[in-house]
């Protein structure tokens, strides 16, 4: 369990589960030499794989290349299935900063053999979320400046405006497959500038109006 501040308290954030969404930026799609989806591609992180605000990620020795991926992430507020594009707005408690870290070396093997990716998402410490959780009703989660910087070294800037599918889409969609419960987390997929991080890296993720979720790297 990870606790955010949110609003004028602490959020205990719970999830059943986190559901990604891969290639939702066009331009990462195209980094990544992929086709540009014509309904979302997602997939599952273990709520295992959460860790807080100004922790250790933990590089696995299964891995020599992991990569860093900033993304918006939806709290759900209350549970629903198939919710209509139209109310699905209604389900959102609030908006995060997620880091959806990936073992890149064990994910193309992985897609080699036609095997799912769990393995390259889900070691313990691969989901940093926070640094806190705003409103919904705060700001408008389809016009944020997203990014990511490496040791002061800006990777990743881009806007949530570029994303492919809207929120409302997401939720409309992934509801449509499993019920989401409260404190379910959407992660809604990263721009371009993916790349690899190593022991005594310092990440500093931000999404505007939200603020910066700050995580140091270290190795086993």
């Amino acid at each position: 369990m990870i606790s955010l501040p949110f609003e004028n308290t602490v959020y205990r954030l719970n999830p059943t589960k986190i559901v990604c969404l891969g290639r939702n930026y066009v331009e990462h799609a195209r980094e990544m030499g992929s086709d540009v989806p014509k309904s979302p591609v997602i997939f599952l992180k273990p709520p295992s794989s959460l860790l807080p605000p100004d922790s250790r990620i933990i590089l696995p020795p299964e891995s020599s290349e992991v990569h860093h991926e900033v993304e918006l992430a939806v709290i759900i507020g209350k549970t629903g299935t198939h919710i209509r594009k139209e109310e699905a707005m209604q389900y959102v408690l609030g908006y995060t900063v997620f880091l959806d870290i990936t073992a890149r070396d064990l994910q193309k093997e992985a897609k080699k053999k036609g095997l799912p990716w769990t393995l390259s998402k889900g070691f313990d410490t691969f989901a940093p979320i926070g640094p806190r959780i705003i409103s919904a009703d705060e700001l408008d989660p389809h016009a944020l400046e997203i990014g990511l910087k490496v040791n002061g070294e800006v990777r990743q800037r881009s806007s949530t405006s570029m994303m492919i599918f809207g929120i409302g889409e997401i939720i409309a969609y992934v509801s449509s497959i499993m019920t989401l419960q409260e404190g379910d987390i959407i992660a809604t997929g990263t721009p371009s500038g993916v790349g690899p991080i190593e022991d005594g890296d310092r990440i500093e993720a931000w999404i505007e109006g939200i603020g910066v979720l700050k995580e140091d790297v270290v190795s086993t």
